[in-house]
């Protein structure tokens, strides 16, 4: 099927969020050691990690908000770690630390850059609207060069819900079946594209097989380059 439209996620396909995400509890660790005496930074960023994951869950289905989210994470963190730190302002510190150490993933800006000027491309992200509307002020060519931006939250649901996919679908102004979709979730991205009859490339470092339908896996963005161009 030809490829008339390309659409990228941001976070750990574009931009490496995990990388920032670990250097942000790291500075929240040192900002407060005898708060975390006993406890390693590692088991910090790995709780928050697990504590996380659930709860964008329960947001992307719309049983809590994104406040909630913000403070539980940190409140279920210290509640396993037993540390005696606010929640919220622990929230506050690590966002501000989190936004310092966005940077691009090894080859991805170039790898854009190179599908911007053959087709045309958008993009597709499930952060919270002032946090990416941030990190593409970082990175401005993402949005320049973007024919459609769209930031789950200004559409009221969150990948794979279908609606979002047929509004994107909409704003590229090509059959659905013409569009490349290229993230590194499974489910929001693979199998969200794959429901709404997109086309998918899927970025992952895992090895493991996987029956995924994707018209390539790759974890080399010269790789995914010199497939698609």
């Amino acid at each position: 099927m030809p490829i008339r439209f390309v659409y990228f996620d941001v976070d750990n396909t574009l931009l490496d969020h995990s990388a920032a995400e670990r250097a942000g509890l790291q500075d929240l660790h040192a900002a407060h050691a005898e708060a975390f005496t006993g406890v390693p930074v590692a088991q910090l960023q790995q709780t928050y990690h697990a504590a996380s994951g659930p709860l964008w869950k329960q947001y992307a289905e719309g049983t809590i908000d994104k406040a909630a989210v913000k403070e539980r994470r940190f409140a279920h963190t210290f509640g396993a770690l037993g540390v005696a730190l606010d929640p919220r302002a622990a929230n506050a510190f690590y966002m501000a630390r989190y936004a310092t150490h966005w940077q691009a993933i090894d080859g991805a800006l170039a790898a854009f850059e190179a599908v911007a000027a053959q087709l045309p491309v958008g993009i597709i992200t499930n952060g919270f609207l002032e946090t990416q509307r941030r990190k593409l002020d970082r990175f401005p060519v993402l949005r320049d060069r973007s024919a459609a931006v769209i930031i789950s939250e200004e559409t009221g649901v969150l990948k794979p819900h279908p609606r979002l996919f047929a509004e994107a679908a909409q704003r590229a102004t090509v059959a659905p079946a013409d569009i490349l979709y290229v993230g590194d979730s499974l489910f929001s991205d693979v199998e969200g594209a794959t429901r709404a009859g997109w086309q998918a490339a899927w970025y992952t470092t895992a090895t493991d097989p996987v029956d995924a339908p994707v018209a390539l896996r790759f974890h080399d963005w010269d790789t995914f380059a010199a497939w698609l161009l």
